[in-house]
């Protein structure tokens, strides 16, 4: 542990924080910030300037020439507004942060006294026991459900069940283990720290106990290798620190034919992926038979949220988190239709569908995209004709239905009927994200 004064422009506000997840950029992360804590912010920004400082250093991270702030985001956002108040995301804030940056006394700072830590497991054990543990810490701010949660996909920590240790269990009894070599399980445990990645090497947590997904026999193989490249060093913590490397680390070892496919469901039958990687047939959702609160139900979709699914992710949570089925149904129709199409926008965009373009009518792109998927071996045939018939003009399930939700005057979306349409839709649109 060391202490450095560090120039505010060598800060980097944290696009990953777990407060959020994955956005695009510092811009991003200090928007949001003024966007769900905005109230806190001004009052942490004139706090600061009447007591002149911070009293409690930012920890960061080096990251080339620069630093990344991994606690004491809020603090360095606002002295970073402080000091130029044309970076605050609204025009009344920059009103705002000029005229507190006026009232202060003295030379105004261009560096503060961070805590710089160079590994970044301490970083997180650090975070875990500020964070998700009983609240101690004078300035602290206290990380609700969805933000642990968002910490403990992103590292694998705090999860109740050791997902290194089920491995190594499994590949020493199977002697695949690394010859003399130490497996680095933080990097393991966060490398495989979402169900989205765990679906890909073909094991599950969903249940609170490690299972296979896939054939024990194609599912080894794949951790054996992905054992040996964190043992020897040629996949690091760098490589696997964040959504977007993990997949990509993943997507190499699919393209070389290591991990497992469809041929190796258990049973010869396959279940409804939750991600990019599960290679099996998907089959429509039947729809609960249960009182639904709310479209999306409160569960794990295995959903890999990247910074560039910053908006899909807001409209997901409020749908599942926010709005209502009984008193929200025109604001849901709405969202519905457009995470529908984002989604479908992002698939075209990633897996780079030849066959469609974003300028499509949404009914072309959705059929379109699910043909990609179902050639992929992604979905099923029975599944790709339920998708087909959502061109079906005078059905409830169908896109035309969406449509009229949003630009018909006389249609007005029941509860039941849009469960029954997210049923339907929603193994497409977990695909169309995790591409």
């Amino acid at each position: 542990m060391t202490y450095k004064a560090i120039e505010l422009d060598k800060l980097n506000v944290n696009k990953s924080n777990d407060r959020h997840g994955e956005l695009e950029n510092e811009t991003a992360a200090i928007a949001w910030l003024f966007a769900h804590h905005q109230h806190q912010m001004k009052k942490l920004a004139r706090d600061i300037v009447e007591t002149g400082g911070l009293y409690e250093p930012p920890l960061v991270y080096p990251d080339g020439k620069d630093f990344v702030v991994f606690d004491g985001n809020r603090r360095t956002t606002c002295i970073k507004l402080l000091a130029n108040p044309k970076r605050a995301p609204t025009v009344e804030l920059q009103k705002y942060f000029a005229e507190l940056k006026a009232n202060w006394s003295g030379i105004f700072p261009d560096k503060i006294t961070c805590r710089v830590e160079t590994d970044r497991d301490t970083i997180d054990d650090i975070l875990f026991r500020r964070h998700t543990g009983s609240q101690g810490g004078v300035g602290q701010s206290t990380w609700d459900g969805r933000m642990k949660t968002t910490f403990v996909n992103r590292t694998g920590k705090g999860t109740g069940l050791n997902v290194a240790d089920e491995i190594e269990e499994r590949l020493k009894a199977a002697k695949l283990l690394p010859d003399q070599k130490k497996l680095p399980r933080s990097n393991l445990n966060r490398l495989l720290s979402a169900e989205a990645f765990r679906n890909r090497v073909g094991i599950t947590t969903a249940k609170g106990k490690f299972e296979f997904t896939r054939k024990e026999a194609a599912v080894l193989p794949a951790l054996a290798r992905i054992a040996d490249d964190l043992a020897h060093r040629r996949v690091t913590l760098d490589d696997v620190w964040d959504v977007d490397r993990k997949s990509a680390y993943l997507d190499t070892l699919e393209k070389e034919g290591v991990l497992p496919t469809a041929v190796d469901a258990i049973g010869g039958k396959v279940k409804p992926p939750a991600g990019k990687a599960k290679k099996g047939a998907a089959k429509a959702r039947k729809p609960t038979q249960l009182r639904r609160i709310r479209l999306i139900p409160d569960t794990d979709y295995g959903v890999a949220w990247s910074g560039r699914l910053q908006r899909h992710r807001a409209i997901w949570e409020e749908l599942q988190f926010s709005l209502e089925l009984e008193h929200h149904p025109n604001a849901i129709a709405v969202l519905c239709r457009v995470l529908l199409e984002l989604s479908v926008d992002n698939y075209i965009d990633q897996a780079k569908v030849a066959t469609v373009s974003e300028s499509d009518a949404l009914v072309k792109k959705i059929v379109g995209c699910a043909e990609d998927l179902e050639a992929k071996g992604k979905i099923d045939k029975r599944y790709l004709q339920i998708v087909r018939k959502s061109r079906t003009m005078d059905e409830i399930v169908s896109i035309d239905t969406l449509n009229k939700y949003v630009h018909s005057s006389s249609m007005a979306p029941a509860p039941k009927d849009l469960a029954s349409l997210w049923d339907t839709f929603v193994p497409l649109v977990v695909l169309f994200l995790n591409e």
